[in-house]
């Protein structure tokens, strides 16, 4: 019991003590004008290829920015006033044929020289809540092909078989021979 306890208590510290090492460290930069870097929120964060990509900032004085999401393949952008009082606001679509990966997005303010930057990340797969779209293409065709007559005749070609086969079991199981 006592042997338990001193694991539990040494894990406890060694994971609190992993915790503590790896806690990221954030710095304030102040807002002394110049070229500073800032927030640029990207919505959403996670997209597929061909999906849009809607940007809002508040660091932008006037609410207009002129926005690159060229590291995308989607070139540029504006960023105008939004209806919240202080943002700018403005979209882009991913390039259907963007790779995978993360990609940053920035916008440069049309006063001064700020600079507001995010991160965008494209994924072959669709985030939670966006449902997918468009065909998978197999090279199979689709159920129904494009000739309904050869598609009937395969299904009774199926029923034929399927019978045919129960048929033969059930004569087998009373005996009968084949």
């Amino acid at each position: 019991m006592r042997r338990t306890a001193r694991l539990l208590t040494g894990t406890a510290l060694a994971v609190a003590a992993a915790g503590f090492v790896a806690a990221p460290a954030y710095a304030d930069d102040g807002g002394s004008g110049g070229s500073s870097s800032s927030s640029l929120e990207v919505l959403p964060s996670s997209v597929v290829p061909g999906g849009e990509v809607t940007v809002t900032t508040a660091d932008c004085e006037n609410g207009t920015a002129a926005g690159d999401a060229g590291a995308v393949g989607a070139g540029a952008f504006t960023l105008a006033p939004s209806t919240h009082e202080g943002e700018a606001i403005g979209q882009f679509r991913v390039p259907p044929s963007a790779q995978p990966g993360t990609y940053e997005i920035v916008a440069k303010c049309a006063e001064g020289d700020r600079q507001v930057k995010g991160d965008l990340v494209v994924t072959l797969t669709a985030a939670r809540g966006q449902e997918p779209r468009g065909s998978v293409k197999t090279g199979v065709g689709g159920a129904l092909g494009p000739d309904p007559v050869q598609t009937a005749a395969g299904v009774a070609a199926l029923a034929v078989a399927a019978a045919g086969g129960t048929w033969l079991l059930h004569r087998r199981a009373r005996g009968d021979g084949i």
